[in-house]
């Protein structure tokens, strides 16, 4: 197989993938279509964990509500800087969160929604409760404070204390503290023992949602994940599909002395972070009409008669920020899914993020991440588009080679052959360029739509989203053009048929490229660009020496 046809073999393959791809994109039906049989009105409701830390007894599962009475049940509003939380009283879950700095894609406009009571789209809440008997739990009616709580200037937090009632001389307070600056929220229990006997409970936190991706997106034959994921020292990251939950195959750890469990979909996550050290109980499970529960149950440390006990952990609700979440928990910044190419797209978007740092948009951090990657393969480079203009130069002693052997094609692949060797050339150097930019290529794409940073990044004038298409097409179009000038530049194959095929290849990337992210062409305009003085320089040089070298 020669130069071009491998060449030609490397196009097709990868514009095959890339065609498949966007049929399947384009002709998959929506989300919300795939799950209709499933129920996905719901409520978010959810039986009440039993836990086997201890020879405690379970409490028996509760019955699930009616749409109505969870709609009907009184919310409070809790606002800050970033969040905007409904608490309902039914149980003090939040069944909506509105995360301010980030907004809604599509027309709706307004601000993202992570949370949700279905209003929107999903069924999607944090539960927590109590495990006892007469203890509430995420069924429980709490007494709601008057008004709503929203952070003042000069204010760190805002702390929302709901109150249960009482039973058995048990009172139990649910306190939620919301912090400035922060994703994070604090919830805690207060329980004062004022029955004459030990308590010795359970606590549960969990994470409620309909099995219905969210901003679901599908290339190279990786989807982004949606569903829940578990993390534990030993472990490590294990993501659980809603599928594997339904038919009991789902495999996690399911006691440990660390970890967290999360709910993750594409851009965020939700995640319950209980403290390190203290032994936990993780469970997933299905609770039919699409519904699906993820969580921890952690003891609670006996509380005498007359005494007060409590216990607390953090929920994250909020973007993938990836230098954030390292430093909240150990391995929360694993719930960014790269996909299979994670260990060429976590450095390059480690390096876009330093570049980022210089020039504070990522458009020009794609254009210098591109330059780098080019100097980095600047030597591979030259020694490939060297191969190719010595092939340009004996383009027509080739032809002569195809006219004299053109019925003996054993011949011509041998005088081909010699002729390489004695001009020293690599007829498969000219691939190994587009071997080693398929990967990183792809690496990007997923680091272009994983991750957050890059949701709604403008470049400059018509580019707003970076993530996004194009909306005038202008870059695909560059992009096209660029692809026609570097054919221009290799040589030209001696079989009419290929020569029509390599001319047509620009036509059908840009055509591809039409839909993808705009920074994803945006790298690609500049690699082309960069790799057309590069080449042409080359070019001009062999051209110029070969000239010299004739006779007069």
């Amino acid at each position: 197989m020669d130069q071009r046809r491998l060449i030609l073999f490397l196009i097709f393959s990868f514009s095959l993938v890339m065609l498949w791809d966007g049929w399947i994109k384009q002709n998959q039906p929506p989300a919300a279509q795939q799950q209709a049989a499933a129920g996905n009105t719901a409520p978010v409701d959810g039986a009440v964990p039993t836990p086997t830390l201890s020879a405690t007894p379970g409490q028996p599962v509760v019955p699930g509500e009616q749409a109505a009475q969870v709609a009907a049940a009184p919310r409070t509003v809790v606002e800050t800087d970033l969040l905007r939380a409904e608490v309902s009283a039914q149980g003090g879950d939040i069944v909506r969160l509105e995360l301010k700095q980030h907004k809604a894609s599509g027309e709706a406009g307004g601000n993202f929604v992570l949370l949700d009571d279905g209003t929107t789209r999903h069924q999607y809440a944090a539960q927590s409760g109590l495990i006892g008997e007469g203890l509430p739990n995420h069924k429980t009616q709490f007494e709601l404070p008057a008004g709503e709580l929203r952070l003042k200037d000069g204010e760190d937090a805002v702390e929302l204390r709901l109150q249960a009632p009482g039973q058995n001389g048990v009172q139990v307070t649910k306190v939620m503290r919301f912090a400035r600056g922060s994703y994070l929220i604090d919830v805690a229990y207060e329980i004062r023992n004022g029955s004459g006997q030990a308590l010795a409970p359970h606590a549960y936190f969990q994470l409620t949602r309909d099995g219905n991706p969210a901003e679901q997106v599908e290339a190279f034959g990786v989807t982004t994940f949606t569903g829940p994921a578990f993390y534990t020292d030993a472990n490590k990251f294990q993501k659980v599909q809603f599928a594997d939950i339904t038919d009991g195959d789902a495999k996690f750890p399911k006691t440990a002395a660390d970890g967290w469990v999360a709910m993750v979909q594409h851009y965020f996550v939700g995640a319950w972070l209980p403290k390190e050290g203290e032994q936990r109980e993780y469970f997933a499970r299905a609770l039919g009409n699409n519904l699906f529960s993820a969580g921890v149950i952690l003891p609670v440390t006996s509380i005498a008669p007359g005494a007060e006990g409590a216990v607390s952990t953090r929920l994250y609700a909020g973007p993938q920020e990836q230098d954030k979440l390292e430093g909240i928990a150990p391995g929360l910044d694993l719930v960014v899914d790269y996909g299979w190419l994670t260990v060429i797209a976590a450095p390059l978007f480690w390096v876009l993020s330093w570049f980022h740092s210089l020039t504070g948009n990522w458009g020009w951090a794609i254009i210098l991440v591109t330059v780098a990657i080019k100097a980095i393969f600047f030597p591979l480079s030259a020694a490939s588009y060297k191969s190719m203009a010595k092939m340009r130069v004996l383009g027509p002693r080739l032809q002569r080679m195809k006219e004299m052997y053109g019925n003996d094609k054993a011949k011509m692949q041998q005088e081909m052959m010699n002729l390489y060797r004695t001009e020293k050339i690599n007829p498969l150097g000219g691939c190994l360029p587009i071997l080693v930019q398929i990967p990183v290529f792809i690496a990007l794409y997923w680091v272009l739509l994983g991750s957050v940073e890059m949701r709604h990044a403008p470049w400059l004038g018509w580019i707003q989203d970076l993530s996004a298409k194009d909306p005038y097409f202008i870059l695909p179009i560059i992009m096209g053009v660029s692809m026609l000038i570097q054919m221009k530049l290799n040589p030209t194959p001696p079989d009419p048929i290929q020569a029509k095929v390599m001319m047509a290849m620009p036509i059908i990337f840009t055509f591809m490229f039409l839909w993808f992210p705009s920074g994803l062409v945006l790298y690609w305009v500049v690699n082309n660009c960069l790799s057309i003085a590069q080449q042409w320089q080359i070019t001009r040089m062999i051209e110029s020496g070969k000239s010299a070298g004739k006779p007069a």
